[in-house]
């Protein structure tokens, strides 16, 4: 059984954590992880990483919440650089769009999240996007940048089905995570989205508000979200790695 992480922040654990982190991931099945940059130096990190553990593909990105300038041709340049000439980039990761009190302006994201789903169609590697409060212009942004031609993921995706079916029509996926096994309503509305349309992921970073360490979210649970989805779908946790697995592989290439 393989279980793949389609999105973490990997990179922000420390170093000396690492190898522990991704000994307790491999315990627990996971065969891939993918380190989503949320800036250019977050984005090197990643690539970093994942020429030094054969578990971590890297990402390439700058978050919404990172957007400080509109891009000018220096950082799209850079980020283009990044993607072109490492091969363990397999996707643009994270990108998107946040509409929360305090974020930056809204058209200076739109430009750095047209700018790189460019970068990605480009070089012909998929989009995983963060939508927060702007599910509408995120959608009108994909649509009209033709994100189809390489596809994308709906990451830690909280919505409703309306919101699922509107990705899925883009040619995205929906990418799972653990507030499955806390969101009744989330339960519910995962019932109703197509297996063959979802991807897992932990979305894992450092967690030190939480009173104990082995409370921090971690590549490794996985197989909590992979077990929940196998009672909602009424298949095995084997059958949803499987499927889940394959569907990543569709979209990303690793």
């Amino acid at each position: 059984m393989k279980l793949c992480d389609s999105h973490t922040h990997i990179d922000q654990y420390s170093s000396s954590e690492l190898p522990g982190i991704l000994q307790r991931a491999m315990d627990s099945k996971v065969s891939l992880i993918i380190a989503a940059g949320t800036t250019i130096a977050s984005s090197k990190k990643c690539i970093n990483l994942s020429t030094q553990y054969p578990l971590i593909k890297a990402g390439v990105g700058i978050h919404p919440t990172e957007v400080q300038n509109f891009f000018d041709d220096s950082i799209i340049s850079t980020l283009n650089q990044l993607v072109k000439n490492n091969p363990q980039v397999v996707c643009m990761s994270e990108t998107g769009m946040d509409y929360l009190p305090g974020s930056p302006d809204k058209q200076m994201q739109e430009q750095a999240f047209r700018e790189q789903i460019r970068i990605g169609i480009e070089n012909n590697k998929p989009i995983i996007f963060h939508s927060r409060g702007a599910h509408e212009d995120t959608f009108r942004i994909l649509s009209e940048e033709k994100v189809y031609s390489v596809g994308g993921i709906m990451h830690y995706f909280q919505g409703d089905i309306i919101t699922a079916l509107k990705a899925i029509e883009l040619g995205c996926f929906i990418s799972i995570a653990r507030p499955l096994l806390r969101l009744p309503e989330l339960e519910t509305t995962v019932k109703h989205i197509p297996i063959k349309n979802i991807v897992l992921e932990t979305d894992c970073y450092p967690q030190p508000f939480k009173k104990h360490r082995s409370s921090w979210t971690e590549p490794r649970h996985l197989m909590d979200i992979a077990s929940k989805l196998a009672a909602i779908k009424g298949l095995t946790v084997e059958e949803i790695a499987s499927i889940t697995t394959n569907n990543l592989k569709s979209i990303v290439k690793f």
